[in-house]
């Protein structure tokens, strides 16, 4: 069975196209990206400005006729922060079902933390023990912890790479009092996190799966994406630090050079390191494995458990 997932996030609009059989490894057949940046694109009152939502009507669209011409018996799209929180959500959604047929579904910051950890237990199966799994969007932070398939602990905090730009820079590459700035407010945000997760005591096994923390581990030394997703790839609290110390004073253009960053994400690549940073010292994490598989596969399975698979 050939599967769409569409993925409507702050930064990218991603459509993976997957071959999907209950009992196996979802195995991707395409993947195709567009750059929207969404969330810098609501406006002061709140809203998602009505050129955003014109590109978001095109881009859903096109992604609907590229799952169709692929072969895909069933498009999943989903929409995370930046459509959750702009205040016209609902009349942008109306909007995306009437001119495309697509309706899309807004998850909550539990509902991704919750996704992600069921993506990350299947690909590191019950020898994980209490797993714990961080990811950092680009408007929020999720993270989860549990010994089952569904975690005992969803949090979601509003503090994703792209956010902490917007929110907390005024210049690129942003002035050492900003970034000292940041540092503060994200410990500040994170320590009653910390807090929750300590009750479901200490991790086994934690994992990162998002973009940011991919492409963190892969300026630190870790294998390039083209080693394939079995290899063992680690991001250290040292290797993370003495990135930043680097990264830090290089503009977003300058950053887009580095070999295994995406010009895409470039912008944000500072605030993200910061998020992923606190976020480690906060759960006093001295590493923690990149996982292949996130909210997308973990969409894709939770489908998969609903049906007989054929």
């Amino acid at each position: 069975m050939r599967l769409g997932v569409l993925d409507v996030g702050s930064n990218t609009v991603h459509l993976l196209v997957v071959d999907a059989h209950r009992g196996a490894h979802p195995t991707p057949a395409r993947s195709e990206k567009t750059v929207l940046r969404l969330a810098e694109r609501i406006t002061g009152s709140g809203e998602l400005s009505k050129a955003g939502a014109d590109e978001l009507v095109r881009t859903v669209a096109a992604a609907k006729d590229s799952a169709a011409r692929l072969g895909c018996a069933e498009l999943m799209a989903f929409a995370t922060s930046a459509v959750r929180e702009a205040s016209n959500s609902a009349a942008v959604l109306e909007r995306v079902a009437a001119e495309t047929g697509v309706e899309l579904r807004v998850l909550s910051g539990e509902d991704e933390a919750r996704l992600t950890f069921l993506a990350a237990r299947r690909w590191y199966g019950w020898s994980a023990g209490n797993l714990l799994v961080l990811d950092i969007g680009g408007g929020s932070l999720e993270l989860a912890i549990g010994r089952d398939e569904d975690p005992d602990a969803a949090l979601s905090v509003p503090v994703g790479a792209g956010r902490v730009r917007r929110t907390r820079f005024t210049a690129d590459p942003p002035p050492r009092a900003e970034i000292d700035a940041a540092v503060e407010w994200l410990a500040e945000q994170l320590a009653p996190v910390a807090g929750k997760l300590a009750k479901h005591g200490a991790p086994d096994r934690v994992v990162g799966t998002s973009k940011t923390f991919r492409t963190l581990a892969r300026l630190t030394g870790a294998a390039p994406s083209s080693a394939g997703p079995r290899v063992s790839r680690v991001l250290t609290a040292a290797g993370l630090r003495q990135l930043l110390a680097f990264v830090s004073r290089m503009s977003a253009a300058d950053l887009a050079e580095l070999e295994g960053v995406s010009p895409s994400r470039a912008h944000q690549l500072v605030a993200g390191a910061l998020v992923a940073q606190a976020t480690m010292r906060a759960l006093s994490l001295p590493e923690l494995e990149i996982g292949p598989w996130a909210l997308r596969e973990g969409v894709i399975l939770r489908r998969l458990d609903q049906t007989n698979g054929g």
